[in-house]
């Protein structure tokens, strides 16, 4: 019976501490690329900021032109402008890119003109559901 245990082998503790060191490695490598790509995805954010506008209630059609700028660091597609929560009736596009920095003019209408003194409240929607505003500007 002794011999039989004397006959046994078992790892070195050399050999055990390589192993728990190659593990540790992989296992380390492993949720650091997890965490780097979990960090580029939350860095890609959109984010629009209103830099100016110009109205115009002289003609028939009134008209507000909205100038927005993209802040975020990803490219965004602006797929609505509402006025108080109701759609526009027309902003000149039915979606419309923009580029990470760039900026645009939208020409805004709405089916009622717009009433001198009162207080409208523009907000922009993208194509992933984020709603940038409000934007608050009072009829001239």
């Amino acid at each position: 019976m002794k011999r039989l245990l004397k006959s046994r082998k078992a790892l070195s503790p050399v050999v055990a501490a390589i192993i728990l060191i190659a593990v540790t490695v992989a296992v380390s490598i492993a949720v650091a690329a997890w965490m780097g790509a979990l960090t580029f995805t939350f860095m890609q954010t959109e984010e629009v900021a209103f830099t100016g506008y110009t109205w115009d209630t002289t003609g028939d059609i009134e008209w507000i032109q909205l100038t927005v700028k993209n802040t975020g660091s990803t490219d965004i597609t602006i797929s609505g402008i509402r006025i108080n929560d109701v759609d526009a009736d027309d902003w000149g596009y039915t979606t419309y890119s923009l580029a990470a920095g760039s900026s645009e003019t939208f020409t805004v209408t709405r089916s009622a003109n717009y009433t001198s003194g009162v207080k409208y409240e523009f907000t922009v929607l993208t194509a992933k559901g984020n709603i940038f505003g409000p934007y608050i500007k009072t009829a001239p």
